[in-house]
């Protein structure tokens, strides 16, 4: 036999609507509540600020810019703290002019044996200056991220330079040393660019009156232009 349920008292039913009812403005919404706790945040960023930083102080260095002694400037990527394959990656740029070669020889050696590394200017991630003493010979990059850790990244570029200064100033003559430097991968990085250096062959130099040849000329602007271009 079914049994009837008993209604609550009505009572009963007006205690529990009164944990539904509004609150009349008495308390903030959820947007008040997402607010206070970023000026909560705000606050102990600044408490850190305020009272934490000036301890750093006492592990202030004194800036002292690279020399001859030490070439490398190495770059790495790091995401805060987070795990990426790429916070791993090496990266190391040395000008040609501070490595220790012997000779002229030695430095042609070594731009040969860079190849398609090689620059003639630094790169634009390097933080090297265009210093003429520096970029002399040119710039070598070497990056590497075949390994699990970053110092076995930086382990093996370091070998590979290494091995890059002691063939160049290897004893008698190496049979490529007399080749002209393969210049192609800077003509496709200037065709990429598509900033005009590429048109009609310029290879990354405009042509101005100098490049006009002066024996296409009659002799008497022949001889004008001659003195222009030695006065200049």
């Amino acid at each position: 036999m079914r049994k009837r349920l008993s209604k609550a008292p009505k009572a009963d039913d007006e205690e529990i609507l009164q944990h539904f009812r509004p609150d009349e403005g008495l308390d903030v919404p959820v947007a008040g509540y997402l607010l206070h706790r970023q000026q909560r945040q705000t606050l102990y960023y600044m408490r850190l600020i305020e009272h934490e930083v000036p301890k750093l102080v006492a592990f202030r260095k004194p800036f002292v810019p690279p020399t001859s002694a030490t070439p490398l400037v190495i770059r790495s990527v790091d995401f805060s703290g987070e795990q990426h394959p790429l916070t791993a990656k090496r990266s190391v740029v040395v000008p040609v002019a501070h490595l220790p070669l012997r000779n002229e020889i030695a430095f042609q050696r070594a731009k040969l044996l860079a190849g398609v590394r090689w620059t003639p200017d630094p790169p634009r991630d390097s933080g090297i200056p265009a210093d003429e003493n520096a970029a002399k010979h040119g710039f070598i990059k070497i990056s590497c991220e075949d390994f699990p850790q970053a110092n076995m990244n930086l382990k093996w570029i370091s070998d590979t330079i290494d091995k890059l200064v002691v063939e160049a100033n290897a004893e008698g003559e190496a049979p490529y040393q007399r080749l002209p430097l393969d210049t192609r991968h800077l003509d496709t990085k200037v065709r990429k660019g598509k900033k005009g250096d590429h048109v009609r062959g310029r290879g990354g130099l405009r042509p101005s009156l100098k490049d006009f040849p002066t024996e296409w000329l009659p002799k008497r602007q022949e001889n004008e232009i001659s003195s222009i271009l030695s006065s200049q």
